[in-house]
């Protein structure tokens, strides 16, 4: 369903994946450090989803949450140790997975950018309570957004609507005046249900022209409502 009216008046950014490198990038060194296949821990991780209710969704027994972050390292121990054999002290898990993660300048150039320009700024993100205070160093909220809804703090998460309607209340204006920018197809398309704009984010150049096409009247009321790279819906 696309949009009916603009322009684009609120912009809301994703954390991992956006505000940081793709998970793709950054998955590999880390489970280099930890010791462990980066298969394995994905599968280990589908493992404790799976026995939570959570089906595939790797992440929402921590965003949602369903366990508390000390609950899941023991459980994802436990099935490490089960099925590979690989026995891992996965305590402290946030703190290492924050640990010497960069942030990606130029889109927070961006977002900077816009907020001096009169754009509403948020942070929408499925964030698992015990990584909050990590997140918080590395991309300091204050000064840069608005508002910041996160899955943890409302009982819901991307792609269900409730958080669409949620952000867009916090925001002020009609979802249709919303765009959300996300490295998940499936939160974009969540957002676009919700009647949002979506744009699926690739790198910062290309995002921001296709957000900054959104937020000029005629852009949004002509374009799909999810944006992926080279203009394809």
């Amino acid at each position: 369903m696309a949009p009916s009216t603009g322009p684009v008046r609120a912009v809301w950014t994703d954390y991992g994946g956006v505000l940081t490198p793709p998970v793709a990038e950054t998955l590999e060194p880390f489970c280099a450090r930890l010791g462990v296949p980066s298969a394995t821990l994905l599968a280990a991780m589908r493992q404790v989803a799976r026995d939570c209710g959570a089906g595939d969704d790797v992440m929402a027994p921590l965003d949602t949450p369903l366990l508390t972050q000390e609950t899941w390292e023991r459980r994802m121990e436990e099935v490490l140790a089960t099925h590979s054999g690989i026995h891992v002290d996965l305590s402290d898990y946030p703190a290492r997975w924050f640990a010497d993660r960069a942030v990606n300048q130029p889109w927070l150039d961006t977002l900077h950018r816009l907020r001096r320009q009169g754009v509403f700024v948020g942070l929408l993100s499925n964030m698992p309570p015990a990584w909050d205070r990590h997140w918080r160093l590395a991309v300091p909220p204050e000064g840069l957004f608005d508002a910041v809804v996160l899955s943890y703090e409302s009982g819901c998460r991307k792609p269900e609507q409730e958080i669409f309607r949620r952000a867009a209340e916090r925001a002020g204006v009609p979802g249709e005046q919303c765009v959300l920018v996300d490295d998940l197809a499936v939160n974009c398309a969540g957002a676009a249900q919700a009647g949002w704009h979506a744009v699926l984010f690739t790198d910062a150049a290309d995002v921001t022209a296709r957000v900054e096409a959104l937020i000029t009247a005629g852009a949004a009321s002509t374009g799909p409502a999810v944006v992926a790279p080279g203009g394809r819906p």
